[in-house]
């Protein structure tokens, strides 16, 4: 026999609390997800900006100014190629040169940029001997 004091949760009870809960379990499954994507793309931007770096470094040190144009290359860093577009263009003063850098993975989708200024005296400043 229950005494009717005793009282205990009905199974609809049981059954909304056991939703209530799976949906903040899937939120939280959700959210770790964005974040475990997240912290794949800023490790990629992360490494494509260093790639961009030193393909835009290598222009600024050479002794000479490059020439004007497009060249295309390859680099490994991270474990990972990265193909990237160089782009001199010239500015209003001859020895001075625009150079810009696009870094692409391996899907072909730009994730690093870069843009330079080579002043006159570049390689000088940077240890370089003309």
């Amino acid at each position: 026999m229950r005494n009717s004091a005793e009282r205990g949760f009905t199974l609809i009870e049981i059954m909304v609390a056991l939703a209530v809960f799976s949906l903040a379990v899937l939120a939280l499954v959700r959210l770790e997800s964005a974040t475990v994507r997240g912290a794949g793309l800023i490790d990629e931007t992360t490494a494509a900006q260093m790639v961009a770096r030193n393909v835009a470094l290598d222009a600024l040190t050479e002794a000479q100014p490059p020439a004007p144009g497009r060249s295309n290359g390859s680099e490994v860093n991270g474990g990972r190629t990265w193909q990237w577009t160089r782009q001199i263009s010239s500015t209003g003063e001859a020895t001075v040169v625009r150079i810009d850098v696009a870094v692409a993975n391996r899907r072909g989708q730009i994730v690093g940029r870069v843009m330079m200024v080579r002043p006159p005296s570049a390689a000088t400043i940077v240890g370089v001997a003309s």
